[in-house]
């Protein structure tokens, strides 16, 4: 054999090491991010369980202060609470909203609680006909009131693409706490919550628009991801069925009878 028949020969089977090499590499990762999507989906569907039962169990109180540092999203988020006290109807705050029922604003009233603290309670959308309070005073509730929601957990840093402007009162998301600074509420809790569809007098605010929704395509990815390391398998199985196949068409030549006639 010449040098350049082997040099040649070397080059060919370090391709072919580099290419299993990296195959097996690719089948891995794709694997084991298809295995990471499955457990991915095994925890959304314990998230999507857990808050359904939040949503449906019997309403209860709300944390109260002892409780505030130890509140998440993942324990408290969608609870079913109840809780009394009186609105302050002079410190509520217009948050931009978009609805069902069209664009408009969330109406973010403080209510002081029968046990002292104060808790937002988003009372509900209303349109921008209706923002104004002079255009929807029978709604406005004064004295003491129940309020029956969802416990949800504060929105920070804006919305919509779109910083919090207090100094302005723009609002495009429900931050508890730049809210309660900027109308000078204190003790107030780290949620706020979502009143149910109770009417409202005058029909605004329209309560019980919580929208529960938990993307989940984690299946689709892992089908996805699996799916990419069956073509790397077969991607590198192909040459080993190809070299197979020229093999068995080799043996049935060598096998085959000759061809000729005898005299």
């Amino acid at each position: 054999m010449s040098l350049a028949g082997a040099t040649g020969g070397t080059r060919r089977s370090a391709g072919r090491l580099t290419a299993i090499a990296t195959g097996l590499l690719l089948f891995a990762v794709f694997t084991a991010l298809g295995v990471w999507q499955l457990e991915r989906l095994s925890w959304k569907l314990d998230l999507i369980a857990q808050v359904d039962a939040r949503v449906r169990a019997a309403p209860a109180p709300p944390p109260g202060p002892r409780a505030w540092a130890e509140v998440t999203a993942g324990r408290d988020a969608y609870r079913h609470v109840r809780v009394s006290g009186t609105f302050e109807n002079d410190r509520e705050t217009l948050v931009q909203a978009v609805t069902e029922a069209g664009p408009g604003f969330w109406v973010m009233t403080p209510l002081r609680t029968d046990a002292g603290y104060v808790v937002l309670v988003n009372r509900g959308f209303v349109p921008q006909t209706a923002a104004p309070q002079a255009a929807r005073l029978a709604g406005l509730v004064t004295g003491p009131t129940t309020v029956t929601g969802l416990l949800r957990i504060s929105e920070p840093h804006g919305g919509f693409l779109r910083a919090n402007q207090p100094a302005a009162g723009r609002w495009y998301s429900r931050d508890v706490a730049a809210i309660a600074g900027a109308r000078g509420v204190s003790q107030a809790a780290p949620y706020f919550i979502d009143a149910d569809a109770t009417p409202n007098r005058g029909g605004w605010p329209r309560g019980g628009l919580t929208v529960i929704r938990f993307h989940n395509s984690h299946l689709v990815y892992a089908l996805t991801w699996f799916g990419l390391a069956g073509m790397v398998a077969l991607w590198g199985a192909w040459p080993a069925v190809e070299t197979a196949r020229a093999r068995r068409r080799a043996s049935g030549a060598d096998l085959s009878p000759a061809h000729g006639s005898h005299s």
